[in-house]
């Protein structure tokens, strides 16, 4: 088991930014690629982020490109999304997830990803 707690989700205007945490134990960091997925009512569960444990690439949705930055924090041990400039149609339940491996891999399958948080509630409301 790989367990992943999320936090840091809440309400933001347009164009403001909130910090998300994924906490997890012991050297999962050193064995599992972590990765941010979202779904929002009525839509599928789609890939926004995921960073790999072998060599700390970073991979990123077109939709969030240059506004969200996935990086991994070590002496905490979390995984953190930072995300800034934040639109309405960032709007969703954000979950992290871990495939069984290192690295991130060619898709956002929601299937490759084995193990899940409990997901935080992101909304982007004026």
């Amino acid at each position: 088991q790989v367990p992943l707690v999320e936090s840091g989700g809440g309400l933001v205007q347009p164009g403001g930014s909130l910090r998300l945490s994924c906490a997890v134990s012991g050297r999962t960091l050193d064995y599992y690629a972590i990765a941010w997925f979202r779904q929002a009512p009525g839509k599928e569960r789609e890939g926004v982020s995921c960073i790999s444990a072998t060599d700390d690439k970073t991979y990123y949705a077109d939709s969030v490109k240059g506004r969200f930055t996935v990086s991994q924090d070590y002496a905490g041990n979390t995984v953190v999304l930072q995300m800034n400039s934040l639109k309405p149609e960032d709007t969703a339940v954000y979950y992290c997830a871990a495939p069984a491996r290192s690295f991130c891999g060619t898709t956002w399958s929601v299937d490759s990803y084995t193990y899940w948080g409990q997901g935080t509630q992101v909304t982007v409301s004026s």
